[in-house]
């Protein structure tokens, strides 16, 4: 009972891991960095400022969905555990928690992020809201899923966010086999996507006017300037934000302003910059039904359940053996 941390990344491990993704991303012919990097404790405080941006529709209409359908959704899965990937912050498992009420306690709510500290502050949340046990496994969900518990009863695991649409298409499945593997018979899967929508909307959400975004992105320099003694002048790179129609994606870059170098010491490396080249942060993959239906497929679960206000998803999934006798999602 209470809280217990499973470790399995340190600050040791995530500052190799991201030596390994700056050698490999800045010596690209076309520049790219993962965005994981964007969250220091800097960058977490201006994510939480991006989502009370009026462009940034994403986290007002998850919220939204989750008040009007997740007492439905409790009510159908009807959880003894709730794992949630990519925890952050308690909004999200507070909602669920909201939407559990009255239904019996949960055994136990596991979180999978890699930042101990703000698992542990989440933890304690839900312990005070009268959650009997907290688990937190600190770890990367792309890669230690397999060390998620052995479920306490009949589970729901959450990715919340449209933190999916972050990774490719090679990536997103791995994942979601990953998932699968954590499901029995029982158990169900919830899954928060954003939707393709009006190329305006979607550039606003990504290049806001108060210029939040701009130095969320920028901040990751700042990080591997902390992290790996580099000489980035974060001032010497613009922010640029894109909708590519084809691949239903946003991508955020970073662009030099002028020809410069930029010196790794810890990496022994020197980065060279041509005005207008750009540094790839992000992608932010957009969905819509049938795609969604389609991905979870691929991973051996099923759309049980569609909620939407046509901007963002909730998708419920089971496993795919255990839908073929519910009925097709709305």
């Amino acid at each position: 009972m209470g809280y217990h941390a499973d470790v399995h990344v340190d600050d040791a491990a995530l500052r190799t891991a991201l030596a390994e993704d700056v050698r490999r991303g800045l010596g690209a012919r076309e520049k790219w960095l993962p965005p994981k990097y964007f969250y220091d404790a800097a960058g977490s405080a201006l994510f939480e400022r991006i989502t009370r941006l009026p462009e940034y529709y994403l986290t007002r209409a998850e919220q939204a969905l989750l008040e009007a359908h997740a007492p439905a959704i409790v009510g159908e899965v009807r959880p003894e555990e709730i794992v949630e990937l990519g925890a952050g912050a308690p909004t999200k498992a507070q909602r669920l928690l909201s939407a559990q009420n009255g239904r019996g306690p949960l055994a136990r709510y596991v979180l999978v992020d890699v930042d101990a500290a703000m698992l542990a502050a989440t933890g304690r949340t839900l312990l005070a809201e009268g959650v009997g046990e907290v688990h937190a496994v600190v770890a990367d969900f792309e890669r230690h899923l397999d060390r998620v518990p052995p479920a306490a009863g009949r589970r729901l695991v959450a990715f919340l966010g449209s933190t999916l649409g972050n990774l490719d298409a090679a990536t997103r499945h791995a994942l979601l086999r990953d998932v699968r593997r954590l499901l029995g018979p029982d158990d169900r899967f919830l899954l928060g996507v954003d939707l393709v929508k009006s190329p305006r909307v979607l550039h606003a959400a990504y290049d806001d006017t108060e210029g939040v975004t701009a130095e969320f992105n920028r901040n990751m320099l700042r990080v591997i300037n902390r992290q790996l003694g580099a000489d980035f002048d974060v001032d010497a790179f613009g922010h640029y934000a894109r909708w590519d129609a084809e691949e239903r994606r946003v991508e955020m870059h970073l662009v030099a302003a002028a020809d410069h170098a930029v010196h790794v010491r810890d990496l022994e490396m020197t980065v060279e910059f041509e005005t207008g080249e750009t540094i790839w942060t992000e992608s932010s993959y957009k969905f819509t039904r049938e795609s969604v239906a389609a991905m979870l497929d691929a991973a051996g679960l099923a759309l049980t359940r569609w909620d939407t206000d046509g901007a963002f998803g909730l998708a419920l999934a089971a496993p795919a053996r255990a839908a073929a006798a519910l009925p097709r999602a709305a």
